[in-house]
């Protein structure tokens, strides 16, 4: 990130998304069962990211997007979802029904009943670009400027992990994948931390945007023809 930047401001509005996801698991299951409720975290996210890119200089260097820095972003990106892809797909279609758990619901899935035409690759890479821009942008990158204010009681190193895994299990807890994925959004939770570290060593979001488009194609590709 560029040094020149001044302070941030408002870098607390990322605590509302984590407060909602939170907030969520407590109300009676007939409130859960609402769309309207599900989206609410990703709703206050987006609204908190607009605000805070408002009230910031620098956007663009902050979350991690300078354009020049696609190429490294792409490479780094690719890999990693190829390999997080694999792993998946062995784990939906190998693991989880070895434990005796259901993978056959993914037909089923609001996903699952978009055209492939509609979702390979323009959904998928729209989805990507958001859900990155939103949890490890801006979330991550918050949160992480939050806890660096707290040293010397937090050492950079345990200031990291924190963001990571605090960003991770927020968006692994996400009440709309966990009510659409059910068992599955377990998945969602090493994807973040994987994503999440990808950006921490290079603050470069094109890394992490890529990786998860490239992995939920892999993912979707292959379990769509194996379950279908």
């Amino acid at each position: 990130m560029n040094q020149a930047l001044p302070p941030e401001r408002s870098a607390w509005l990322a605590w509302l998304p984590v407060a909602a996801t939170a907030l969520f698991y407590s109300l009676p299951s007939d409130f859960q069962s609402h769309r309207a409720i599900q989206f609410l975290p990703q709703a206050l996210a987006y609204a908190a990211l607009l605000i805070w890119s408002a009230r910031n200089a620098g956007v663009i260097d902050r979350l991690g997007l300078q354009p020049a820095r696609f190429g490294q972003g792409f490479r780094w990106g690719l890999a990693t979802g190829l390999v997080l892809g694999a792993l998946n797909v062995a784990v939906i279609l190998w693991l989880v029904p070895a434990l005796g758990c259901d993978s056959t619901f993914l037909r089923d899935t609001p996903h699952a009943r978009i055209p492939a035409a509609v979702m390979l690759p323009w959904f998928i890479g729209a989805i990507a670009v958001f859900v990155e821009v939103n949890f490890r942008g801006f979330l991550l990158g918050r949160l992480l400027a939050l806890m660096e204010r707290m040293a010397p009681a937090l050492s950079p190193p345990l200031a990291s992990g924190m963001a990571v895994a605090t960003t991770a299990l927020t968006f692994s807890f996400d009440p709309f994948l966990v009510v659409t994925f059910h068992h599955l959004h377990w998945i969602a939770l090493w994807d973040g931390l994987v994503w999440g570290a990808l950006w921490l060593y290079l603050r470069n979001l094109y890394a992490p945007i890529v990786a998860h488009a490239v992995e939920v194609m892999v993912m979707y590709c292959v379990v769509r023809v194996v379950l279908s």
